[in-house]
C-alpha cells in the first residue's frame, strides 16, 4: 500500500508546476548491507530549494484506553503506532541523510547535501469509536477521520442487516467505496469478517446504505 501511495505521489508531483522530482526510492547500500532508502528528492521550482521528502501513508484507529493522547493512535492490528512512526522518522530516516555513507550516493545524483531541506508528507486515514465520531481530537488533522471502528460483538445483524457490504483487500483500502460495484448481504460478509478476526486481522468494511450513502469502518479482533 505504501508503494502504491508513492506511485500516486510521484505522478502528482510530475503534474505540478511547483515541484520537480530529482530522484526517488534511492537505496543506501554499504558493504552489501541496505542501510535505508530515501523516498523522494524534490526541487521547488520557484526557489530552487532541494527537499528530501519522506512519504508516510497509514491507517490508524483511536483507542481511548491509553492514557496519553498520542499513544491512542494505533494500527488496526496493534502492530504499529503513530508515535513509533514519528520516532522512526526522527531517529533513523532523517539522520540517514547525514551519514558518511550517503555522500557518494548524493554525489552520483548531483544532489548537494548542504542545500537540502527535509520534510515529511504524512497521509493518514483515521478511524475512531463510533460514539466519538462528532468529537474533535487534539494534535491531528480531523479532516483525516474517514470512519469508525467496532468490536466484533457490535457488528450485529439487528443494526447492520439491512445494508450491503464489501471487505476490500489491503492494497485497495484507500479506494472510495462508492466506486465499488459488487456488494454482499450481511450474512455473507459476516463470514469473511469472522475469518479475518479468527486470524487476528482487523476487517475494513465498506457499507452501502443506499445509492448515495456509504460508510467505512473497521471491525477489530482485540
Amino acid at each position: 500500500m505504501g508503494k502504491r501511495a508513492e506511485v500516486f505521489f510521484a505522478e502528482a508531483i510530475k503534474q505540478s508546476s511547483q515541484y520537480e522530482v530529482i530522484a526517488q526510492n534511492l537505496q543506501l547500500i554499504h558493504k552489501k548491507q541496505t542501510l535505508g532508502e530515501f523516498d523522494f528528492f524534490l526541487k521547488e521550482n520557484s526557489t530552487q530549494q532541494l527537499i528530501h521528502t519522506e512519504l508516510v501513508y497509514k491507517f490508524y484507529v483511536y483507542d481511548p484506553r491509553f492514557e496519553n493522547e498520542l499513544d491512542r493512535w494505533i494500527g488496526p492490528n496493534r502492530k504499529d503506532t503513530l508515535l513509533k512512526k514519528v520516532e522512526h522518522l526522527k531517529s533513523h530516516q532523517f539522520p540517514l541523510l547525514y551519514r558518511e555513507e550517503s555522500t557518494t550516493l548524493l554525489q552520483q545524483q548531483e544532489i548537494e547535501l548542504e542545500k537540502i531541506e527535509q520534510q515529511v508528507c504524512f497521509l493518514a486515514n483515521l478511524f475512531v469509536p463510533k460514539s466519538l465520531l462528532q468529537q474533535q481530537f487534539e494534535f491531528i488533522n480531523n479532516d483525516c477521520i474517514l470512519g469508525y471502528w467496532l468490536h466484533e460483538h457490535e457488528f450485529t445483524e439487528a443494526e447492520y442487516g439491512e445494508f450491503q457490504f464489501y471487505t476490500p483487500k489491503k492494497p485497495d483500502w484507500p479506494v472510495e467505496p462508492q466506486h465499488h460495484q459488487d456488494w454482499k448481504p450481511f450474512q455473507e460478509i459476516l463470514k469473511e469478517v469472522n475469518y479475518l478476526l479468527q486470524h487476528q486481522k482487523a476487517a475494513l468494511i465498506w457499507m452501502k446504505k443506499d445509492e448515495y450513502t456509504f460508510e467505512r469502518f473497521f471491525v477489530v479482533w482485540w
